[in-house]
């Protein structure tokens, strides 16, 4: 028999969902039968499945001691490096630059080394995270962006701050801007393209249509302003009306402007011939707009964190590289 007792980060969290992410491989449908079985109990009764933890709540687990037994996984972030530019930090949250060919999450390939893992690292040598005096807690990503796109990406530090955070996202109270460089000159200085998407799973890309060819294709609005340009390549800044999978790349390649860089939607005869093993896309400015109140966040609202210029690997090339000058 195990104990645990629920503490701050642990509140508000379904039983069965606590459950899941506490008994690390346990398939959902055995948790279920414990439960039924009243081999989970809080604070001496019967655990519900549905029942929300408290902070001091007593779980009493009669579940093999087997499941109990690994757990290396909470300190796989060890083995990533500790490599990280803040740009933004506070106690409830830290904004991260993250560059160019780095995933975000583990996968078969990056299991130690990527940025969830670097900024778990980062926190754990600061003492502001321990996955030892963690239930089932860790800080978590707020927002994700595509392995070879650039830019700034928000991690919560806590459970509520988290919480929150997904919420404001969900309801499109925060706001991120994008700069890229695409290849030929816009016709419009500044667009608002709207379109539909459809995602192939299989292949992992998607496909855009000027009509909804089906209840698949979800309805998308990119919204462009021309920086600078020439004949051949124009600096945009993006913004997402709506957020789907490859959004901006995926729009842009199919009105005939591809990104430079980009392997998958665009040209990759340009690509090798410049030396662009990334696209020149990066995520450069994050605006907290709160609509409703952010309880323990609402210090965020009206902030806006950008990313300097210097800091935007492909800025300088455009300029210099690609010869154009400044408007």
């Amino acid at each position: 028999m195990k104990k645990v007792t629920v503490n701050k980060n642990d509140e508000n969290k379904r039983l069965d969902s606590f459950l899941q992410k506490f008994i690390y491989g346990m398939p959902m449908s055995l948790i279920y039968k414990y439960i039924r079985k009243k081999r989970v109990k809080v604070n001496g009764k019967r655990g519900k499945e549905s029942y929300r933890l408290k902070a001091g709540d007593l779980i009493e687990l009669y579940i093999n001691d087997e499941f109990f037994e690994d757990k290396s996984f909470k300190w796989e972030f060890k083995n990533s490096s500790f490599n990280l530019d803040v740009i933004y930090e506070d106690e409830n949250i830290i904004i991260v630059n993250k560059p160019a060919g780095m995933v975000v999450h583990p996968d078969k390939e990056h299991a130690g080394d990527n940025l969830i893992n670097r900024i778990k690292n980062y926190l754990f040598k600061k003492c502001e995270y321990n996955p030892e005096s963690e239930n089932c807690f860790a800080p978590s990503l707020v927002n994700r962006i595509d392995r070879n796109t650039s830019g700034l990406v928000i991690a919560a530090k806590n459970a509520a701050s988290l919480a929150v955070l997904n919420e404001k996202m969900k309801e499109r109270e925060i706001n991120k801007s994008y700069v890229c460089i695409v290849l030929g000159k816009m016709s419009k200085k500044s667009e608002l393209l709207k379109g539909f998407l459809f995602k192939n799973e299989a292949e992992n890309k998607v496909y855009i249509s000027s009509r909804r060819e089906s209840e698949d294709f979800k309805t998308i609005l990119t919204k462009y302003d021309v920086i600078s340009s020439s004949k051949d390549f124009s600096l945009l800044k993006v913004a997402l009306l709506t957020g789907r999978t490859h959004q901006i790349r995926a729009h842009l390649a199919s009105i005939g402007h591809p990104i430079l860089g980009d392997g998958k939607y665009g040209k990759n005869v340009v690509n090798k011939a410049l030396g662009y093993k990334y696209q020149a896309l990066c995520s450069f400015k994050i605006e907290f707009n709160f609509e409703k109140n952010a309880g323990g966040l609402e210090y965020l609202n009206g902030k806006k964190i950008t990313l300097p210029e210097e800091k935007i690997w492909f800025i300088k090339d455009f300029y210099e590289k690609l010869k154009i000058e400044k408007s």
